[in-house]
C-alpha cells in the first residue's frame, strides 16, 4: 500500500478482507474481492469494498435453507469455522431457517487451526443432538478433516445428512481430472452447491489456457478462478474509463499518519498516502457492465455485488459430481438453467415450482432421510402427565413403572409401538393429587421447554396451539350444557302444543277459505253444494275440514275444483305429517323439561354457571362469551350431581358447561341430568409437543393407523364403557313448535291455486252473461209501475244468474240463439213482402 496502489484485487479468505477493508477505507481505493463472502462486508463501515463474486453468504445460505425446506427438515446442526466468515455465515443460515420455521439446533464452531482430536471431539457432540441434517461451512483447507473425522465415528452412514457449502466444490474442482480416490470416498452422498457460471467459449479458452500453461497438470480453475480473472478485467476496465474520462492519479498525505515519523514503529504508516480520486474510480468499478468468463457482470446498485446470485446443487457419488438442480434468488430450487432476473420476470417463472432431481444419500440410499433422531444423550423424553383426581378412567397416577394409567396413556403408547424406531420416555405427572391441574398451565411447561410433551385428556384449543404442536386428536370433543331435568305429568292440552297460535290461525282460515273456493267452483255444476242457505254453509263447514282427515263425502266434478282440492289435499297431507312427527316427539321425547334449553338461554339468564376445575371452560366463557366471572363457579366432577339438585337458588348452579367426553361419562351413571341444545364448540384432545417437533407429525400418522384399524375404539370400550344410562341419553330435551315459517311456501301455493281457479271460473261467468237474456224477467220490470235502479238490478241479475245450475244456463243460452235466428228470420220474409210487385 505504500507504493500507491490505486485498486486492490482480493483477498482470497473473508478474515482478511476485513482488515484489508479498513486500511483501504482510510486510503480511498476500492477492494475488489472474489472470494471474501461474509455478508458483513456488504454494511456500510466497508464503502470501498466490491464483490466481484455473484452473491454472498446470504444468499449461499438461502440455498441451503430451501435444500433443507424442500426436504421436509426442521432443524440443522452447523459446524463451522470459529472466524468472522463462519459466524456471518451461521447468523445467515439462522435467519434464512427461520423465514421457514426451521432453526439451526446446534452450533458446533471449530478453531481455524483445530486439530484432529478437537475436531474429533466436536463431532461427537453433534451426534449426541436430535438433527441428523449437518451443515458445513468452512474453508477448503480444512474441511476434508471434517468428514475425515465423521466417517470414523460413522456419521456417514445411512440416516445422516451432510450439506457442505461451496467450499467443497471449489477443493473438488481445484483437481483434475479428478480427486484422488481417498478424497472422494470421504465425501460419498455430500450435497454441496457451487457458484454457476454459465458455459461460454470464454470460459473454455480460459481453462484451456490454465491447464496449458501450469506445471502440475492436476491443478485446475475453480469458481474462485473465473471470479479472480473477471476481477481483474473489473479493475482493468474502470481505470481505463476513469483515464479517459481525463481523470489524474494523485495522492496526499494523511496528517493523522504524520506521528509515525519518529521511525519507531516497523509499521511505517508515515509512508502510506490517500488516493485523492478513489471514489470517482469506485464509481466506475460500479459502473462496470460486460460479458466474462462467469457471464454478465453488472452490480446491484444497493449491495455492492454482483447480479443473479445462482448456484448449482451437486451431490458427490462414486468417483464423480453429479449436478441434481440449481439454486437462483427468482426462480429457487429447479432443474432449469437460471436465467437473469429480468427474463425470468418476462417469462413468469413461479417461485412455487421447487424441484430437484434425486440424490444419492450417504449410505448409498436414495430415500431422503428422516433428518432427526431421538438424541444420544441418555436423556429421556419427558412428558408431562396431568395427576387427576376425578374420573382416573382418563389418566391417573398408578403403581406400574410407567406411573401412569388411563385411556389417554394407553392410546400414546400404542401410537409410539407403531412407530419405526424407539422412543425412550418417562411420565411426569403434573399437579397436587388435590384437584385436577391447570391444563393452560401444563401446556405452558410445555412451551418453556420444561415438558417435552403432554400426554393426557388436554383439548386442542386455539391459544395453545399457537405455543405448541398437537398431534390428530385421538378423541373428538367439545363444550355441552349439563342441566337437571325433571319428569312432568302429560298436559291435557299437549295436542295443541306441536303448532304454534299463529300456525293453528292461519290453518284454520285456510280450511275455509279453500271450502269457500270449493263451493264457489262446484255450486253451479254439482247439486250437493245446493240447496237452502243453511244447507250451503252447513256443506262449507263439513266440507273444509273433512279434509284435515280426508274423509270428505262430496264429490267434485268441476275441472277447476279439483285443481284447487288436488293442491290443497298436498298442503294436508305435509300438515298432517308434521303435526303427527311433532306431537310424537313431544310426548316421548320431551318428557323431561328443564329451565334452559339451550346456550341462548344460559347465557339470557344471570344464574350461576358451573365448570369443572382446570378446564378451559372458563377462559371460553369470559372471553367468548362475555359471562361475567361472578356467574362461574369452579367444581370437581363428583360435586356436578349435588350442585345441580341444589339449584342457582340454594347455591348450586343451574348448568354446568364441560367437555362432552366428561359429560358422557358423567351421564352414564346419572340419568336424572340431560345435555340440552347443541354442542357449541368443536374440537378434540391430543398429544402437546414442543413448537415444530417432528414426533407430533409421526405420532398424528399413528394415531390415524389406530382408528383405520379399530385399535382405537378397542381401548375406548377398555376404559369408558357405557352405564346403565347409556342407552336413555339423548342429546335434545326441547322440542321446537312449528310455526308458519316453515309452512308459507304451501299456503302461498295453495293461495294462488285458489286465485287462479277463481279467476279463470268468473270470467266464464261474465262471458256467459254476456249471452244470457232474461226473457219474460225484463219484460215484467218493463211493465211494472214501480222502477228499481239500473245498477242495482243489474247486480241482482248477475247474482240471480250465478246461482242458476249450469245446465239451466246453458238451455237459456241455446234458447235466446234459437229465438234470435227465428226473430231474424221472420224480419227478413217481412221485409221481401213489403217490397213485392202486387203491394206496388
Amino acid at each position: 500500500m505504500e507504493k500507491e496502489v490505486v485498486v486492490v484485487v482480493g483477498p482470497q479468505s473473508s478474515g482478511i478482507a476485513h482488515v484489508v477493508s479498513h486500511v483501504v477505507n482510510e486510503l480511498h481505493v476500492p477492494l475488489i474481492s472474489f472470494a471474501a463472502t461474509d455478508p458483513a462486508l456488504a454494511s456500510g463501515q466497508y464503502p470501498y469494498f466490491v464483490r466481484a463474486i455473484r452473491g454472498d453468504d446470504s444468499s449461499q445460505m438461502a440455498a441451503v435453507a430451501d435444500i433443507v425446506t424442500y426436504y421436509g427438515w426442521r432443524e440443522v446442526s452447523v459446524i463451522y469455522v470459529d472466524n468472522d466468515y463462519g459466524r456471518g455465515g451461521v447468523d445467515a443460515l439462522g435467519d434464512a431457517l427461520e423465514a421457514k420455521r426451521g432453526k439451526v439446533s446446534f452450533k458446533a464452531p471449530i478453531p481455524p487451526e483445530a486439530d484432529a482430536a478437537t475436531v474429533v471431539d466436536l463431532l461427537v457432540q453433534v451426534s449426541m443432538m436430535e438433527s441428523r441434517v449437518c451443515v458445513v461451512h468452512v474453508s477448503p483447507d480444512s474441511g476434508l478433516a471434517i468428514f475425515d473425522a465423521a466417517r470414523s465415528l460413522d456419521m456417514m452412514a445411512s440416516g445422516y445428512v451432510w450439506i457442505a457449502t461451496e467450499w467443497l466444490a471449489a477443493a473438488v474442482d481445484s483437481t483434475r481430472p479428478a480427486a484422488d480416490h481417498r478424497t472422494m470416498s470421504l465425501i460419498q452422498g455430500v450435497v454441496t452447491l457451487r457458484q454457476y457460471t454459465p458455459d461460454s467459449g470464454a470460459k473454455r479458452s480460459l481453462t484451456s489456457r490454465f491447464a496449458t500453461g501450469q506445471r502440475n497438470r492436476s491443478a485446475a480453475v475453480n469458481a474462485y478462478g473465473l471470479s479472480a480473472y473477471d476481477a481483474v478485467w473489473m479493475a482493468a476496465r474502470a481505470i481505463d474509463a476513469f483515464l479517459d474520462d481525463g481523470g489524474n492519479v494523485t495522492f496526499s498525505v494523511d496528517p493523522r499518519l504524520q506521528h509515525e515519523t519518529n521511525g519507531s514503529s516497523t509499521l511505517r504508516l508515515d509512508s502510506l498516502r490517500v488516493f485523492d480520486q478513489g471514489e470517482q474510480l469506485l464509481q466506475k468499478v460500479m459502473l462496470a457492465n460486460f460479458t466474462g468468463v462467469t457471464g454478465d457482470v453488472r452490480f446491484s446498485a444497493a449491495s455492492r455485488s454482483l447480479v443473479d446470485p445462482a448456484y448449482e446443487v451437486l451431490n458427490i457419488g462414486g468417483t464423480g459430481v453429479r449436478r441434481v438442480g440449481y439454486w437462483s434468488n427468482h426462480s429457487r430450487l429447479s432443474v432449469a438453467v437460471p436465467t437473469p432476473t429480468a427474463t425470468a420476470r418476462k417469462n413468469g417463472t413461479r417461485v412455487d415450482e421447487q424441484r430437484l432431481y434425486s440424490v444419492v444419500w450417504p449410505g448409498e440410499t436414495t430415500s431422503p432421510p428422516r433428518g432427526w433422531v431421538f438424541p444420544n444423550n441418555g436423556r429421556l423424553l419427558r412428558i408431562g402427565v396431568p395427576y387427576r383426581t376425578t374420573y382416573k378412567q382418563f389418566v391417573s397416577k398408578d403403581s406400574s413403572p410407567d406411573g401412569a394409567s388411563g385411556y389417554c396413556i394407553d392410546v400414546f403408547k400404542a401410537a409410539v409401538a407403531l412407530l419405526p424406531y424407539p422412543v425412550p420416555f418417562s411420565f411426569i405427572l403434573f399437579g397436587d393429587g388435590v384437584k385436577n391441574p391447570s391444563y393452560s398451565d401444563l401446556v405452558s411447561k410445555v412451551a418453556d421447554n420444561y415438558f417435552d410433551a403432554a400426554v393426557g385428556d388436554v383439548s386442542i384449543v386455539t391459544n395453545r396451539t399457537r405455543v405448541v404442536d398437537f398431534t390428530q386428536p385421538y378423541v373428538e370433543s367439545g363444550l355441552v350444557i349439563l342441566s337437571p331435568v325433571k319428569e312432568r305429568s302429560s298436559s291435557a292440552w299437549a295436542f295443541l302444543k306441536p303448532f304454534t297460535l299463529g300456525m293453528w290461525a292461519v290453518t284454520g282460515a285456510f280450511f275455509l277459505f279453500v271450502g269457500a273456493v270449493i263451493w264457489v267452483l262446484e255450486h253451479r255444476f254439482n247439486p250437493e253444494f245446493r240447496g237452502s242457505p243453511r244447507k250451503q254453509i252447513v256443506t262449507i263447514f263439513w266440507f273444509s275440514f273433512s279434509t284435515m282427515f280426508f274423509a270428505h263425502r262430496e264429490n267434485t266434478v268441476s275441472s277447476l275444483g279439483r285443481f284447487v282440492l288436488l293442491i290443497w289435499l298436498f298442503v294436508v297431507l305435509i300438515i298432517n305429517s308434521s303435526y303427527t312427527a311433532s306431537l310424537t316427539s313431544i310426548l316421548t321425547v320431551q318428557q323431561l323439561s328443564t329451565g334452559i334449553q339451550g346456550l341462548d338461554g344460559l347465557l339470557a339468564s344471570a344464574d350461576p354457571i358451573g365448570y369443572q376445575v382446570g378446564s378451559f371452560a372458563k377462559s371460553y366463557m369470559m372471553q367468548e362469551l362475555n359471562v361475567p366471572e361472578s356467574r362461574l363457579r369452579e367444581l370437581n366432577i363428583d360435586q356436578y350431581a349435588s350442585s345441580l339438585k341444589l339449584g342457582p337458588h340454594n347455591g348450586g348452579v343451574a348448568a354446568i358447561v364441560d367437555e362432552l367426553p366428561y359429560v358422557d361419562l358423567f351421564l352414564s351413571t346419572n340419568c336424572q341430568f340431560k345435555t340440552v341444545g347443541q354442542e357449541f364448540t368443536k374440537s378434540g384432545w391430543g398429544f402437546a409437543f414442543q413448537r415444530d417437533s417432528p414426533l407430533a407429525v409421526d405420532l398424528s400418522t399413528a394415531i390415524l393407523t389406530l382408528s383405520e384399524n379399530g385399535d382405537l375404539q378397542r381401548i375406548h370400550d377398555k376404559w369408558l364403557s357405557p352405564g346403565q344410562c347409556a342407552s336413555s341419553q339423548g342429546t335434545d330435551v326441547a322440542a321446537d313448535r312449528l310455526n308458519l315459517s316453515s309452512f308459507w311456501g304451501l299456503f302461498l301455493i295453495s293461495g294462488i291455486a285458489c286465485f287462479i281457479a277463481l279467476l279463470v271460473f268468473f270470467t266464464r261467468i261474465l262471458c256467459q252473461y254476456g249471452k244470457y237474456n232474461p226473457g219474460a224477467d225484463e219484460v215484467a220490470e218493463e211493465e211494472s209501475p214501480v222502477r228499481r235502479p239500473e245498477k242495482l238490478r243489474s247486480i241482482r241479475d248477475l247474482m240471480t244468474f250465478v246461482d242458476m245450475k249450469e245446465e239451466e244456463v246453458k238451455r237459456a243460452i241455446r234458447r235466446k240463439s234459437s229465438d234470435d235466428r227465428r226473430d231474424r228470420s221472420i224480419g227478413s220474409s217481412a221485409g221481401a213482402s213489403s217490397f213485392s210487385p202486387s203491394t206496388v
